[in-house]
């Protein structure tokens, strides 16, 4: 059984870990450690069992892999299970903010995968702590397309976040002297969306169907990750996060637009 740390409450952990488990081809049971409300979703977490907290010795597992905080979300992971194949999986951090947390005794992994460029200083930290260190690109399970025409805006929320985005396409638009219909993909529709703007709840939403002419999205890991191959008509608005550093990340993936 592969036993997955994945601490926090939103859903782009459990989007990377299906596609870390696709891309590597691990077959067989699943148990997701995470107090993520996404989880009850079985387009997210269908075929894994969830658990919020555990002893993951007691999870006999055969395999670990740690998502995005090498000693969990709060430093709360200060041991792995003896004799276990460890993998941890990195991604953009707040290094500066994240680094108090890390134990004493640090957390020691089999292999790290970097699925993104790191602040340099959490790079070295990890290359200390790993075995193997190696990039990872990551390929998504096959989904369907979000087959809708004009601006799709991508977000799970908090809905306040929604609505910053919403605004930010239509003040797009404002500035741009177009009208084109728009339709938000997100969990729920959330109190005050414009009559205008269509909703949709659609899992997963990482492929724009032909018509989509703009993708409005904040700037977390999967959505600049799976958006990439459509960069020139995606649009990107960081939201501050108390560990992950969306404003390098927007920054990146804006200057890899052609000119």
């Amino acid at each position: 059984m592969i036993v997955c740390y994945a601490a926090g409450d939103g859903l782009g952990h459990l989007t990377r870990l299906r596609a870390v488990l696709h891309t590597l081809r691990r077959e067989g049971p699943v148990t997701v450690v995470t107090g993520s409300p996404f989880a009850a979703d079985p387009r997210v977490a269908g075929g894994w069992r969830v658990v919020e907290t555990a002893d993951l010795t007691a999870l006999r597992p055969d395999e670990v892999i740690v998502d995005a905080f090498p000693a969990g979300l709060r430093g709360e992971l200060a041991r792995l299970p003896p004799g276990v194949p460890t993998t941890h999986l990195a991604r953009l951090l707040l290094w500066d903010a994240y680094r108090p947390l890390l134990p004493a005794d640090p957390v020691r992994f089999d292999r790290t995968y970097v699925l993104e460029e790191l602040d340099p200083a959490h790079d070295a930290y990890l290359r200390t702590v790993s075995d193997e260190f190696a990039p990872l690109a990551l390929t998504d399970p096959p989904s369907e397309p979000v087959d809708v025409a004009g601006w799709l805006i991508v977000h799970s929320g908090p809905d306040a976040e929604t609505l910053q985005l919403v605004a930010y396409a239509e003040d797009m638009a404002s500035a741009e002297r177009v009208r084109p219909p728009m339709t938000l993909v997100s969990p729920a529709r959330p109190d005050g969306l414009p009559p205008h703007i269509a909703h949709l709840d659609v899992y997963p939403a990482g492929v724009p169907g032909p018509d989509v002419e703009r993708i409005i999205t904040a700037a977390g890991f999967n959505a600049v990750r799976q958006f990439a191959p459509w960069r020139d008509r995606h649009r990107m608005m960081p939201f501050p996060r108390s560990l992950d550093d969306q404003y390098t990340r927007a920054a990146r993936a804006r200057s890899r637009v052609p000119r």
